[in-house]
């Protein structure tokens, strides 16, 4: 990967990462039969407290010694032009995690990286526990990362209804 500077009267962020070069590699995980080892959080659910599986997430995410940490920013319901899904809650669920599993994979990750996630959720009520633990299930499988769900009345942009960080590891 290589880090470039963007032209930032078309960016806000100062630092941008060139990902056309990790994508392959993730793509090619399975290559030749050959599973490219990157390393996992331990993920632990102790005694003394609640076990949170079943809702889809561990109390604890303990990275391994020597693994790289990688800060993936908030992902919303925008498409690569930026143009918000509008107004649907569900279908901007799915594209931030789109976005997401795009981010993590340009680091050189996989969904099993992350170690810890940040969910926004503007107006939060039960009825957006289930489809929040589709999306999840559908990235992360049984794999259980810490999570903090964030109820909260607004986000950045107008109509923005979800938002989702994510904190994983790579070697």
């Amino acid at each position: 990967m290589k880090w470039r500077r963007p032209n930032t009267s078309k960016s806000v962020s100062p630092w941008a990462i060139e990902a056309a070069a990790a994508t392959p590699a993730v793509a090619g995980l399975q290559a030749g039969g050959n599973r490219l080892s990157l390393p996992e959080p331990k993920l632990l659910n102790p005694a003394g407290l609640y076990d949170p599986s079943a809702k889809g997430y561990s109390h604890l995410a303990i990275v391994p010694a020597g693994a790289k940490t990688v800060y993936v920013s908030g992902q919303y319901g925008a498409d690569a032009a930026g143009r918000l899904v509008p107004g649907e809650y569900a279908g901007q669920l799915r594209q931030a995690f789109r976005n997401l599993r795009v981010a993590i994979e340009a680091a050189g990750a996989v969904p099993q990286s992350v170690a810890k996630l940040t969910i926004l959720i503007v107006d939060h009520s039960d009825d957006k526990l289930r489809p929040l633990g589709e999306e999840l299930n559908a990235l992360f499988g049984k794999h259980r990362p810490a999570i903090t769900l964030i109820p909260v009345p607004r986000l950045a942009e107008s109509g923005m209804l979800f938002e989702i960080e994510a904190v994983a590891i790579v070697p």
